[in-house]
């Protein structure tokens, strides 16, 4: 099976502008995540979509000095983006996973993939509900339900967000999850993603404490790290519990019920 994998960024977001090109011992978070991603070894061709705004030149520029695949489509219809990189690379499946999520583990990218291979679902992801601490995020679809959704979605958080109309509309696909082997959700109670300053000096540290030591450090080495300075928690610890999706819960049925039965 052809599978393309889709790191979405851009430089004008709302919350922490530029953030992708923040340095992490001297490169800017978007090359340390892609050299994490790169580990993964079930994500078929890596591109980084990213939009046409002349802004996002810059983003364009550091693809083309590290031999990275680069796609430029809608500023704010990332569905679309989404649909037209797999238009353009063939794609039998595609794999999205945010530029905000720098200290993503690849085992648990190739879990997610691999689950998805061995089963006949059309949308597999580890986020509904999730399990994992937030900042592992990998959806990956098939390309007819990709395409079906392209077609169909027509509420702007939709659009923007590019899965919502799967996982809202569970009646049309079938829907697959998968949740953390070690039977812990730590999904509300750790944050890994970056849309913050203070995500950033957390995200910052914990590649300085472990990439020397390690460049492919794993989850399980992010827990034991604080697990022995668990003060660096307090970095972003006001930011805990805070998702995209919480401007839309009145609008997101699905979203609503995973939360119920978490609380």
């Amino acid at each position: 099976m052809h599978i393309v994998t889709v790191i979405q960024a851009r430089l004008s977001s709302s919350r922490l502008r530029g953030k992708v090109l923040l340095p992490i011992l001297e490169k800017p978070v978007l090359l340390r995540m892609i050299e994490r991603v790169k580990c993964s070894k079930l994500i078929g061709n890596l591109v980084i979509a990213t939009s046409t705004n002349p802004e996002d030149d810059q983003i364009e520029k550091l693809c083309s000095e590290n031999s990275i695949e680069c796609f430029r489509g809608s500023l704010n219809d990332l569905l679309d983006r989404h649909y037209q990189v797999a238009l353009k690379y063939n794609a039998e499946a595609v794999v999205k996973i945010p530029s905000d999520c720098p200290l993503i583990d690849p085992t648990i990218i190739d879990k997610v993939i691999n689950y998805y291979l061995e089963t006949n679902f059309d949308y597999v992801s580890n986020l509904h509900p999730a399990t994992y601490p937030d900042g592992n995020d990998v959806e990956i679809f098939s390309f007819n339900a990709l395409e079906k959704a392209w077609k169909e979605a027509t509420k702007n958080y939709e659009r923007e967000h590019t899965t919502p109309y799967f996982w809202e509309n569970s009646d049309l696909f079938k829907i697959g999850n998968v949740v953390w082997e070690t039977g812990l959700d730590l999904s509300t109670s750790l944050r890994f993603t970056l849309d913050y300053i203070e995500d950033y000096y957390l995200i910052k540290k914990i590649f300085e404490e472990l990439y020397p030591k390690n460049k492919f450090f794993l989850l399980k080495d992010i827990l034991n790290l604080l697990n022995e300075k668990p003060d660096l928690l307090k970095l972003n610890e006001k930011f805990i519990g805070t998702y995209w999706y919480d401007n839309h819960l009145n609008e997101l049925k699905n979203i609503q019920e995973y939360k119920s039965k978490k609380l």
